[in-house]
């Protein structure tokens, strides 16, 4: 389960805009902003705004507030030799390696196809292409976290529905069927094994194994809390199938062909 990054758009007066969320917030594309200006050559707009002076000192004062692993060092000796001078170009790329920004994201090739921004660099850069264009981005922009807001909390009841509604369907069936031939101490060892066989089944590795790959993310949660929908979705409709292969005494090895079987079937739909 690798942290992929999600992308979308938004339109704006006609022009489509790419956002990309890393962690928690929404990077808005400078390169389709720039096309607002320039379609032909967005990467000159965007170098051309990056090596204004009043334009660094904004983006630069940004790193330094919201950046603790910032090159201050580096930056405070090209606003001396290079920043007042008409020499001075930065670049996106440039920024990104010897200042370790984070604020202005260049193109990856894989995830991101442009150069990407922070929205308070990004609604910057729109005010500088025109104060119109950026009036309307940030209400554009504003509708996007509305919805957002809007599905999260969808999917957040959800999720919060599918687990309460199949746990006691899950847990009895392994009661009824299991349980009473094993002693106390395997009854608990049970549960804990019967819950990795979906694991294993929907996500190729069992809860400690995904605990033990991802130390950070766990101190906040388990395997299942970092799922999106689909795989909860699936992971609902695996929970009443295996309900229901307990109940036939089906043993655990083909239970797990089957189940993985179901879930690999699940996700191409």
């Amino acid at each position: 389960m690798k942290s992929e990054l999600l992308t979308t758009e938004i339109v704006v007066k006609e022009n489509k805009i790419g956002i990309m969320r890393i962690g928690k917030v929404n990077y808005i594309s400078l390169t389709d902003l720039a096309k607002y200006a320039n379609p032909e050559d967005p990467s000159g707009v965007i170098r051309n705004w990056m090596s204004n002076k009043n334009s660094f000192d904004y983006y630069n004062l940004w790193e330094e507030i919201n950046n603790e692993n910032f090159n201050s060092v580096e930056s405070h000796r090209i606003k001396t030799d290079e920043v007042p001078y008409n020499r001075f170009t930065m670049t996106p790329n440039r920024w990104k390696k010897n200042f370790n920004a984070i604020g202005i994201i260049p193109s990856s090739g894989k995830y991101s196809k442009g150069t990407f921004a922070h929205p308070d660099i990004a609604f910057e850069f729109a005010s500088w292409l025109s104060p119109e264009f950026k009036l309307y981005l940030i209400t554009e922009f504003e509708r996007l976290k509305t919805n957002e807001a809007y599905q999260d909390k969808i999917e957040w009841n959800a999720t919060r529905l599918l687990a309460k509604v199949n746990y006691a369907i899950h847990t009895d069936a392994i009661e009824k069927c299991i349980v009473p031939t094993l002693s106390e101490e395997q009854k608990q060892f049970v549960y804990a094994e019967e819950a990795d066989v979906l694991n294993v089944a929907l996500f190729g590795m069992t809860a400690k194994e995904w605990k033990d790959n991802n130390p950070e993310l766990a101190l906040k949660g388990n395997i299942r809390d970092y799922a999106d929908l689909l795989h909860l979705v699936i992971l609902n409709n695996l929970q009443n199938t295996n309900a229901l292969l307990i109940e036939e005494k089906v043993p655990q090895r083909e239970r797990l062909i089957r189940l993985n079987n179901s879930a690999k079937r699940q996700m191409k739909y």
